[in-house]
């Protein structure tokens, strides 16, 4: 039996990219980003991004309409009575400021959402563990949800079922961080630190480093085990997910740096671009090329989460996490470019030497690898590397480039 191709009635999927500032977001929309989840200073499960202000979410909006994108924000904390204090208010401000959509995560938010502000759109968030048609469908008639995400413990044929079934649009993730607990259902934080992971106070318990025992002999002292998930990586994943007529793909990492969301937007948009076009399902050798750019910007292995079925024993880290893990692929932010000279002003961010192969990445294409021949100080100086983050140095870069464009080492 051949692979089947897009139908007529297939529409590209959104792909939507977290933003922890301001500029983490203008970053994701110029690398290609449909839409962007935010959070606020209120309402928001991560307390510990630097989150938007009022203003902040106008300038957004006003960037994503310029470029065709649209904002969500996150008002997804679990509320307690006291949590509902100025929320009326703020989804007024929210609408105002032309976003497009909240996730909510709480049915007593969705209902003051669709009374407050009519023209949002409302999203029922990953925390509602939206796993069956059942469900999917009773957000989307009781409480007249626009969008369900789904569950990241979906498996292909739960996300298939749904999107079938469901009349509101479906989400679904493709990259990033994996909650051990039930789509971010998380208790261990709020237990272990009276930090509450429902309403933006996670400490990822999961991820620290753990003694393990068999009754009360510890198994070893010498190797200490943490109970966190591999992130999650679905290049595989993307062809089966537009043919079951999922509306959004969502990359977590709301707490990620500039260059992992100008990475990894950048590497699902091209991937995403390329199958669209090609109607189907690309080759082993393309899909090679395209995996390898979106490990760029991984330091922590992967995973397919639940696509394929149950996720077992591989989906898991074992071995201690170090400082050796972090990823020093980000060389820096093109500043100024000379045409005359042929040489770029560089904001410095990792050690990088003479004679190293790099790359140039730009939101419209890939250039290829390149040499440093030089490295020159802002003072003329001739160095053979730049060791000091954050000051400037010039190379010569054999084609035009542009201002934020990023610098990364080659692999």
């Amino acid at each position: 039996m051949g692979l089947r191709r897009l139908s007529d009635n297939m529409k590209k999927p959104e792909l939507l990219a977290p933003a922890g500032d301001l500029k983490r977001c203008k970053t994701a929309i110029r690398y290609g980003a449909d839409a962007v989840y935010i959070g606020g200073r209120s309402f928001s499960l991560r307390s510990r991004a630097s989150n938007f202000t009022m203003d902040d979410i106008r300038e957004a909006c006003a960037f994503a309409r310029e470029h065709g994108s649209v904002i969500h924000v996150t008002v997804n904390i679990i509320p307690h009575e006291e949590d509902f204090d100025g929320l009326r208010e703020y989804l007024m401000e929210l609408q105002d400021a032309g976003v497009h959509a909240v996730i909510v995560a709480s049915p007593a938010i969705m209902k003051l959402a669709r009374e407050a502000a009519p023209k949002l759109e409302i999203h029922c968030s990953t925390q509602l563990s939206v796993t069956n048609a059942d469900a999917a469908r009773f957000f989307r008639e009781q409480l007249h949800a626009d969008r369900v995400v789904l569950a990241r413990e979906c498996t292909m044929a739960d996300v298939r079922k749904i999107t079938a079934v469901c009349q509101a649009q479906t989400e679904a993730f493709i990259h990033g961080g994996m909650c051990v607990n039930y789509s971010g259902r998380c208790t261990l934080s709020n237990r272990m630190t009276l930090r509450d992971a429902n309403r933006g106070g996670c400490a990822q318990s999961c991820r620290w480093l753990y003694h393990l025992y068999e009754q009360d002999q510890e198994l070893s002292d010498e190797d200490l085990l943490t109970i966190g998930s591999r992130d999650l990586m679905c290049a595989e994943w993307i062809w089966p997910l537009i043919e079951a007529g999922v509306s959004s793909f969502k990359i977590e990492g709301r707490m990620k740096t500039e260059y992992y969301v100008a990475s990894i937007v950048s590497a699902y948009r091209h991937l995403i671009d390329e199958i669209w076009e090609n109607h189907g399902p690309l080759s082993g050798e393309r899909m090679a090329y395209h995996r390898r750019q979106i490990m760029f910007a991984e330091n922590r292995q992967t995973c397919d989460g639940f696509y394929g079925g149950q996720a077992d024993e591989n989906s898991l880290i074992y071995h201690m996490t170090s400082d050796a893990d972090v990823n020093h692929d980000f060389l820096g932010t093109v500043k100024a470019y000379d045409p005359i000279r042929g040489t770029a002003l560089i904001e410095t961010r990792n050690v990088f030497s003479t004679h190293e192969t790099v790359q140039i990445l730009t939101p419209d294409e890939m250039h290829g690898d390149f040499e440093i021949t030089s490295i020159t100080d802002t003072e003329g100086n001739e160095l053979t590397s730049s060791r000091r983050p954050m000051v400037c140095v010039e190379i010569p870069v054999p084609w035009q480039v542009r201002e934020e464009d990023i610098l990364r080492r080659s692999r």
